[in-house]
């Protein structure tokens, strides 16, 4: 008949009880965790090691280990392995540092014609110059000792993210009232009745889209066949027949588009599409230019005109590098989605005369482009608004 154990029973406050319960039962936690959890459970319930060495699948020496190992530090320290490292490491703190710095640099400031690292490239001057600068450790390092050196930080020194510099101290100021025209003009169209045909300030969106081009196929393409052929073919070779540009006013209340497509897009261009704006709305009403800062824009000759039309145009420029802000950038985006996808034609003609095909289109069926989210700078009130 087997002896009573003369080891002390385990004591657990009813939080630790709970928590070491819940581990056991978990099945996301380390499992050796919850195996240590399980035996201290059972323990704290009164049955014997035997017994849980049998449950649990384990030795009864590994069990008595972690009920000893509980009993002396308590339960909650006993679930963890204690920190341990077989021998100190080879590669330095010092020399992962000197590595992350080198990572930090730019290869031709150290007299290499890459402007960023590579791996390989990174590893082979870190064994080359490794001695040289103290750390000896490094001299055999390949490129996966230091991807995990890197990896630590974490660092990519082979990647490149993109940014754009804020070079307009009023940017916020000008987003606002951009913003404030667009939030007066969603106002301005949920009006019902005849008040909303009247408009006495028409907005409407400006910008120009160059360098669409002419490209043209060196060999008929193939249309699809069925059971043969899922899909049209087309030659790979093209042929470039030369560039135009689109320069397009989008009406923000019903959806209308002026255009015009010329060979480029100077200030005498501007100007005819101004002038196509003026025919085409009353002339009892104003009308308001969402556009950018493009020289063409601003120029001696684009204000000469203007003061020929007083109090008819009034601008609403949109902050240097925020043409995001247009929503006529909307109406690009589905230019290039619908007819301007793979266009091929034969000559830089039929370019523009498809260009206003295509507009046509979507004017005879045109559709109000909104601004979709309007946040804090929004919460003015509406005599804030640019009327």
């Amino acid at each position: 008949m087997a002896g009573k154990s003369n080891r002390a029973k385990l004591v657990l406050t009813p939080e630790e009880l709970e928590q070491i319960q819940q581990l056991s039962r978990s099945a996301k936690a380390e499992a050796r965790e919850v195996r240590r959890a399980q035996i201290l459970t059972r323990y704290q319930a009164g049955e014997t090691i035997a017994e849980i060495a049998r449950v649990v699948g384990m030795t009864r020496i590994s069990v008595a280990k972690w009920i000893n190992r509980a009993l002396s530090i308590g339960p909650n320290a006993a679930l963890k392995d204690k920190y341990h490292r077989p021998k100190a490491p080879v590669i330095t703190e010092d020399a992962s540092q000197w590595v992350v710095s080198l990572a930090c640099t730019k290869p031709k400031d150290l007299g290499y014609a890459a402007e960023f690292w590579t791996r390989s490239a990174l590893a082979q001057h870190v064994r080359t110059h490794a001695d040289e600068a103290g750390h000896p450790s490094l001299n055999r390092a390949v490129k996966a000792t230091v991807h995990r050196i890197l990896a630590r930080q974490p660092l990519h020194p082979d990647r490149i993210s993109y940014y754009l510099e804020r070079r307009d101290p009023k940017f916020d100021a000008k987003m606002k009232d951009v913003l404030l025209v667009y939030r007066a003009v969603s106002l301005q169209n949920e009006k019902i009745g005849p008040e909303a045909q009247a408009r006495p300030v028409v907005t409407v969106s400006v910008d120009e889209k160059p360098g669409v081009q002419a490209i043209a196929n060196t060999a008929p393409d193939l249309p699809s066949v069925p059971g043969k052929h899922k899909q049209p073919a087309r030659d790979h070779e093209y042929e470039r027949l030369g560039t135009c540009s689109i320069l397009a006013a989008l009406d923000l209340h019903d959806g209308h588009i002026t255009a015009r497509v010329e060979d480029r897009h100077r200030s005498i261009e501007f100007i005819a599409l101004l002038k196509d704006l003026d025919s085409y709305y009353p002339p009892e009403c104003s009308i308001r230019l969402i556009l950018d800062n493009h020289s063409s824009h601003l120029s001696k000759e684009t204000s000469a005109y203007l003061e020929t039309r007083p109090n008819r145009f009034r601008y609403v420029l949109t902050p240097t590098h925020g043409s995001w802000l247009n929503i006529v950038e909307t109406l690009f985006g589905k230019m290039a989605r619908t007819f301007l996808r793979r266009i091929r034609v034969k000559s830089l003609q039929e370019l523009k005369d498809r260009i206003l095909h295509g507009i046509a289109e979507i004017n005879a069926a045109p559709v109000v482009h909104r601004w979709g989210k309007f946040g804090v700078p929004m919460r003015l009130s509406f005599s804030e608004t640019l009327y």
